[in-house]
Parts: structure tokens; C-alpha cells; sequence
């Protein structure tokens, strides 16, 4: 549904339809592309869907300031930001009154990443910064040094630098237009390792090769290959984890690098899951080439909601010596229904007819992502689907 009014427009559809179309060409082209390309059967290095354990990963988690706002950062009433902004200075030299102090170029945050095995001392890292306050964007803004702790209260690193969202919001007059989400954003290799988590195998002579999306037929072919390769010495136990044995010829310390450099030159075929990924916030909607759908009819309609207000004077009598002239407003509502578009989607349907027979009812991104979850309620995607 979509309210405008005369002078100002009021979205309700996040006022999305100006860059509907290159949204809606990422599901087209992915559904598209994906047909191609799952015909290749091209094989997938072990170090590309997997990774060796013997190292642990830890969420850190940190509070910041995002400075440097062009006048959207936190409002006067958001006493965390100006109290940690006071304390910031303080802390510098400089006493000021936390009732004085103007925050609308500054905005309070919390500061979020994944330190992996592979990270080591000075090594950096992406870091995600999520508003906490009442900010209108974080676009433009810098992120202030932030250390960043485990639940332990470790501190393990710490994050700094300019915050990149990928959108745009602009507010002028009671009027606004919005491009994507701005309240949260990323800082490209923001963070720095300053405690590494690492942890030694228990068994030298064995090792661990753990999927990143677990899987009990991607782990048996990588048990199947890995032994086709070097003799009974992997086992699938577990969607995730392979347990692999360390030949002989490798078992001095110095070879088991070589050991390790082949297995993950290895390559095999992963079994993918069927998987509908719905982004809400930027209208971004990725589905795998395994998607099918049942038998369904699916009607889809819109509504259109105008409201017009034209000012009407009001003038008192002549010659009136208590009258005054008095301007009012007069609203014209009128709806406008469209007639449903109905499509009948058959058993056989793939992705790629998926996306042909939405775009020939032309939905926009928004009107997909309705679409699609009516299917999942339906029981008739036959898929995952996921909502970031």
C-alpha cells in the first residue's frame, strides 16, 4: 500500500520503487546464472568449504562512538551518548558539563565481530557497528577507538576507522527519502588482533577437517575422496567434522604442513541445500539453483491510497469587525485497486521459471519477498528460507 499526499510523500512500501529495478535484477540474474553454472559440475577445493580445527573463534562485542555525522547522529534526550561522550573528554583533559554537550553529530553504538583461528596478533578484520541510540544514519561517520571483549571480558582486539553503509537517507522539510539501512554498518578492516584464541590439537597424529555449512553427503564424499587418496584414513561421523589420520610417510612435524597443503587441494562436488535468502531491509532476495515449487496458483493485487489536501480561505462579511480570514484544509481520498494478477506455477518448476513468471506479473522486490513467504506457508517452496 502506498499513502501520498500533495507536497509530501508518506511511504509505506519503504519508498523503494526508484532502485526496484536493479534490486529485482539481482534475483533475476541469480536465478539466471545459477542454471549455467550447476551444469559445470566443477569441482570445490576442501579449503574453500571447510577448514582444519585446532582453533577456537570468539564473539567480541564492544560499546563506541561514531563521530564526524553530518546532524543524524543521537538526539539530546539519548543520556548514554552524551555521558560517554563527556567521559571521553574528561579522560583527555577537558571537563564539560554532559547537559551542555551537543550530540547530533554523534552517535553511540555497539561494536560486533568474529575473531577466527586464522587471525593472529596485528592482523585485521571487519567489524559490524549497530546504532543504539535514536541516530538517523551512521553514513559518513567514523568509528572512535572501541576495545572489543569476549563474554570472559578479555579483550582480544579493538576497532577504529571510517563506517561504510551502503545507503543513503536524506530528511528535508518533513520530506525523506531512504536507500537501504544506515543504522548499521561496517568498518573494512577495522578491527586489530591484539589477543589471538588459538588452542593445540589433543592429537598430533590425527586432525579435524570441519565444513562450514555441515552436511552428511558433502561429508561422506570428502571422507570418500580424501581416502581414495591416501588409504582408509578419513571418517564421517558427523555432518560437520571429518576425522582424518595422518598417514605415516607424514608423521614427522615438519611434513605434516605438506600433508595438510594437499588435503586442502583436494576438490570435490557439495550437496547444496535448497535455500531462499530474503534480505528485508534492502529488498535482496538470492534462492539456490535446488528451489522448486508445488503446484500453486498465486494472485497478487495492489492498492493505491491518494490523499490530495488543497488549502480552502475563509473570509469573514464585510464590513466585519470581529471576523478574520482563516485558511483550512480539505482532503480528497481516493483508492485505487488494481486487478489481481494470477499465475499458475506447475511441479516442475525450477528458479529460473520461478523469476520469468514473477517478472511477467511485473513484482517488484518487495511484492517476491510477500510472494515467497506465502509459498513457504502454503508448504509449496519446497526450500529453506531464510530472513536476514
Amino acid at each position: 500500500m502506498l499513502m501520498e499526499e500533495k507536497g509530501h510523500n508518506v511511504p509505506e512500501r519503504s519508498k523503494d520503487d526508484s532502485g526496484s529495478g536493479g534490486m529485482f535484477f539481482v534475483f533475476a540474474l541469480a536465478a539466471l546464472l545459477v542454471m549455467p553454472l550447476s551444469c559445470a559440475k566443477a569441482g570445490v577445493r576442501l579449503k574453500d568449504i571447510s577448514h582444519i580445527a585446532g582453533a577456537s573463534t570468539a564473539s567480541l562485542f564492544g560499546y563506541g562512538l561514531v563521530i564526524g555525522l553530518q546532524g543524524t547522529g543521537d538526539g539530546q534526550g539519548t543520556g548514554f551518548t552524551t555521558q560517554s561522550l563527556a567521559n571521553m573528554m574528561r579522560r583527555m583533559g577537558i571537563t564539560v558539563d554532559p547537559q551542555q554537550v551537543k550530540v547530533k553529530n554523534v552517535a553511540a553504538v555497539m561494536v560486533s565481530a568474529t575473531l577466527t583461528e586464522a587471525l593472529i596478533r596485528g592482523e585485521r578484520f571487519d567489524v559490524t557497528v549497530s546504532s543504539v541510540g535514536d541516530s538517523k544514519s551512521l553514513r559518513g561517520g567514523t568509528l572512535l577507538l572501541t576495545p572489543l571483549a569476549a563474554m570472559d571480558g578479555t579483550v582480544h582486539a579493538y576497532a577504529q576507522g571510517p563506517v561504510s553503509t551502503g545507503g543513503v537517507a536524506v530528511e528535508s522539510q518533513g520530506s525523506s527519502v531512504s536507500k537501504n539501512y544506515t543504522l548499521v554498518g561496517r568498518v573494512p578492516s577495522g578491527g586489530t588482533v591484539e589477543t589471538p584464541v588459538f588452542k593445540l590439537p589433543n592429537d598430533p597424529s590425527r586432525l579435524e577437517l570441519v565444513l562450514q555449512d555441515p552436511d552428511w553427503t558433502t561429508a561422506r564424499r570428502v571422507a570418500d575422496v580424501i581416502s581414495q587418496r591416501w588409504g582408509s584414513v578419513a571418517e564421517a561421523n558427523k555432518p560437520s567434522v571429518i576425522e582424518v589420520s595422518i598417514p605415516a610417510e607424514y608423521a614427522d612435524s615438519q611434513r605434516r604442513a605438506e600433508f595438510i597443503s594437499e588435503l586442502e587441494a583436494l576438490t570435490i562436488e557439495p550437496d547444496v541445500v535448497a535455500r531462499v535468502v530474503i534480505n528485508e531491509k534492502t529488498g535482496t532476495i538470492v534462492a539456490g539453483q535446488n528451489v522448486t515449487i508445488a503446484p500453486v496458483a498465486v494472485a497478487h493485487g495492489d492498492i493505491t491510497v491518494q490523499i490530495i489536501t488543497q488549502p480552502v480561505i475563509s473570509q469573514p462579511a464585510p464590513l466585519s469587525l470581529k471576523g478574520e480570514t482563516v485558511t483550512e484544509k480539505v482532503s480528497d481520498v481516493s483508492i485505487t485497486e488494481k486487478d489481481a494478477r494470477v499465475i499458475l506455477l506447475p511441479a516442475t518448476t525450477n528458479i529460473q521459471e520461478v523469476a520469468e513468471s514473477l517478472n511477467a506479473i511485473g513484482a517488484t522486490p518487495r511484492d517476491i519477498i510477500a510472494i515467497f513467504q506465502a509459498l513457504k506457508q502454503a508448504g509449496a517452496l519446497r526450500a529453506e528460507l531464510i530472513i536476514l
